[in-house]
């Protein structure tokens, strides 16, 4: 059976310190592993702070919305931003030699190497990720 969570935050570095607290809530009360929770808070915490950061610049009036779904098999995260959107091709290879220093697109190529599935819709604003939970979780 699925488990949902809905959360709102304004676009502030208060709100972004929120997200581990988030993330271990929902770890205990759907019984996400240990591997399963270290990359769940990870990942959102990366969502998030690209949303306020990147997409809402930081505007505290502006919105984060996350989503989580929590299944046997999988977890389902989405992060929508209220910002002008981007194009996720259009970002730097952060492991490209030239990118080496530059912190731009880092984010965005943990949440590819951690998460099972990552797209992009709503012109760029929303983010949605899936990680695939252990057999007996």
């Amino acid at each position: 059976m699925s488990k949902i969570y809905r959360y709102t935050l304004s676009s502030t570095f208060e709100e972004s310190e929120r997200v581990p607290d988030i993330a271990e809530k929902i770890a205990k009360e759907c019984s996400l592993n240990e591997e399963e929770t270290d990359n769940f808070m990870l990942l959102l915490s990366e969502a998030v702070s690209n949303a306020i950061d990147h997409g809402n610049e930081g505007i505290p009036e502006k919105k984060v919305f996350i989503n989580v779904t929590i299944d046997p098999d999988k977890i389902s995260s989405s992060v929508q931003d209220e910002g002008s959107g981007f194009n996720p091709q259009a970002t730097k290879d952060p492991l490209s030699e030239n990118n080496l220093l530059d912190t731009g697109g880092r984010g965005l190529f943990l949440l590819n190497e951690i998460a099972d599935s990552v797209t992009y819709s709503e012109n760029g604003t929303k983010l949605s990720f899936t990680m695939l939970r252990s057999v007996g979780s």
